[in-house]
């Protein structure tokens, strides 16, 4: 007959099975975002739901965010948390955007039978919200 009681993993078994050095997890313990049990010589014992936390502390580093805001996602302060969530979101947002742009710009240039990239006008296009403090026609010389 099984056991319903988890067994509890090491700092290793946990480091080895997300594929990250032991001094990470101590890390994330140390800042507070994970604060698993000991046992009676005083080792870290990670249960199911410390697996949970690094996991979603991974998937959010992957997704850009900060330790920092981390810490708020895993808080229990709604508030905080959805600020936090939604300052995030719009990042996500301009940065997806910058990422069409640049695909797009990308694509441009795999097509584009310009000897010199620069100076293809539908490639400049690409490049207009970055340039418009840069009026046309003006070449950069100084004039006597």
């Amino acid at each position: 007959m099984k056991s319903n009681v988890e067994r509890p993993f090491s700092v290793g078994e946990v480091a080895e099975r997300f594929s990250l050095p032991t001094n990470v997890l101590r890390h994330w313990e140390s800042v507070g975002l994970l604060s698993p049990a000991r046992d009676s010589s005083d080792r870290r014992r990670y249960s199911r739901d410390d697996a949970v936390r690094v996991a979603v502390i991974l998937r959010s580093k992957a997704a850009g965010m900060s330790l920092d805001q981390i810490a708020h996602l895993l808080e229990r302060d709604m508030a905080g948390r959805h600020r936090v969530l939604q300052t995030h979101i719009d990042d996500l947002d301009r940065r997806m955007e910058e990422m069409r742009r640049s695909k797009a710009m990308a694509e441009h240039a795999l097509r584009c039978s310009a000897h010199d990239i620069s100076t293809c006008p539908r490639f400049r296009a690409e490049l207009s919200d970055l340039l418009a403090e840069f009026p046309e026609g003006h070449d950069g010389s100084e004039r006597a």
